[in-house]
């Protein structure tokens, strides 16, 4: 309790909230990164970028989603796309991250702001143990990509050529671990639709970003009775919407001339990495514009939902999506709590988790209508409201995936999924706490009557 205090006494006397610090941080690397995505040098035409493409850039790479309106491939050269790696990186493990390593390296201490602001960018709920996890997830990041870029070098260093192949490992390595979803090859995974070995690979890392650090220290330190139940959900949930999405893309595509390749091999890894991708990684390995409707609605269904919370994965989060179900489940029983493995969730939580899907649900609707009037549609018979649902489906949850919207966007446009990119990586509630001048009101003491609504 008296760390607790000690806490609250901490915040008060703050000038800046935790959440206003945070989204301040994330709007400073933005920029940042735009300034050096502008230079002329950074460019294969030594043209520069443009501030808004490069403010589009910049913010889709820390917000880890891979949506550009430009090819990176065609358009920046090795210093730029260097630029690009390390804003990913930053993005994808954690702002406070890297800072805590170098304070782990020089034997500092480190402060106690420092850990609060920690707390609240890896969206930890504990009141301890902020400075060994963000070094626990230093080394597990830096293990599993580097065993990524080792496994990707097999396909791309004979393909490539050893320079271009080992950068082309690195680079997709960390991209796919971050959920970035950024590529070098122009056409994303098109070229290695019916290798299994690099969609598996490209899948494990994408898996390995979006399950959550918290849930990775779980699984590899404790025995499994130990497991706290936020990871026995965002475990099972995971493979549950493998499992259904697979299944799901295999029932709507299975007749498509899309999917290719001699064996079932090829075709079950097509199926999975569909059912993978989605997930906030934004990597693809055939055109979205000519699958169909059931397809569609599927992969913006996915990408709503997105990873886990702590993870590198936007979206709603499989968790709060868990909790959502195992509510209604429980008053479809007959219980007023939500409860599950012999457990209780805590009644905040699911009114968090309620809030959350109701204010992300809304957001997402509201930026529909907004460009459904904003952004011309092609003239295409089968393009509908989905061409315009798809790009904010995927930019909310850091996914990447377009269905060719990005490079026509007006400024209007490009603005609303910019800030829809920032939204979904920093979090909605973070981005909405910031904007209030007090981060924990004290309930009042008194309380209206109450009185019946009809529902239903």
């Amino acid at each position: 309790m008296k760390k607790r205090d000690r806490l609250k006494k901490k915040l008060a006397h703050q000038h800046f909230l935790i959440p206003q610090i945070v989204s301040l941080v994330f709007l400073l690397l933005i920029l940042a990164g735009t300034g050096l995505l502008m230079l002329p040098t950074v460019t294969k035409s030594g043209a520069g970028t443009n501030f808004l493409d490069a403010l589009f850039t910049a913010t889709s790479a820390i917000c880890v989603t891979g949506l550009s309106t430009l090819t990176v491939a065609d358009h920046y050269n090795i210093w730029g796309q260097g630029i690009l790696l390390i804003l990913i990186e930053i993005g994808g493990i954690g702002f406070m991250s890297i800072p805590v390593f170098f304070y782990i390296l020089a034997r500092k201490r480190v402060h106690l702001s420092t850990r609060m602001i920690l707390r609240e960018s890896l969206n930890l709920d504990r009141m301890s143990g902020e400075i060994h996890l963000a070094w626990y997830i230093i080394r597990i990041a830096f293990l599993i990509q580097v065993s990524g870029a080792v496994l990707l070098a097999f396909a791309f260093v004979p393909r490539f050529g050893w320079r271009q192949g080992l950068w082309y490992s690195v680079f997709h390595a960390i991209s796919a671990f971050c959920n970035a979803g950024f590529d070098l090859f122009g056409n994303s995974m098109v070229g290695f639709q019916n290798e299994p070995f690099v969609l598996g690979v490209i899948s494990f890392l994408i898996i390995a970003g979006g399950l959550g650090f918290l849930v990775w220290f779980d699984l590899l330190h404790r025995a499994s009775k130990k497991r706290s139940l936020h990871s026995r959900l965002a475990w099972i949930t995971m493979i549950v919407l493998i499992v259904l999405g697979t299944v799901g893309f295999f029932l709507t595509e299975k007749n498509s001339q899309l999917i290719t390749g001699d064996s079932v091999i090829e075709r079950f890894f097509q199926y999975l990495f569909l059912a993978v991708t989605p997930r906030t990684a934004g990597f693809f390995s055939i055109d979205y514009g000519q699958m169909s409707q059931a397809s569609l609605m599927l992969t913006m269904m996915l990408m709503y939902i997105g990873g886990t919370s702590g993870s590198t994965a936007g979206g709603l989060k499989t968790t709060t999506f868990a909790v959502l179900i195992i509510k209604v489940r429980s008053l479809l029983k007959g219980r007023s709590q939500a409860e599950i493995f012999g457990r209780t969730i805590k009644e905040s939580a699911v009114s968090r988790a309620f809030t959350l899907f109701f204010l992300t649900l809304s957001l997402c609707f509201i930026s529909i209508f907004l460009l459904s009037i904003t952004e011309n549609m092609p003239q295409n018979p089968t393009f509908g409201l989905q061409y315009i649902a798809f790009e904010v489906f995927s930019a909310f949850g850091t996914v990447g995936l377009t269905m060719g919207l990005t490079p026509y966007l007006s400024v209007f446009g490009k603005l609303l999924i910019i800030l829809l990119m920032f939204i979904g990586r920093v979090g909605i509630m973070t981005v909405a706490f910031s904007l209030m001048k007090k981060a924990n009101q004290r309930e009042v003491g008194y309380k209206f009557p109450e009185e019946r609504v009809m529902i239903g």
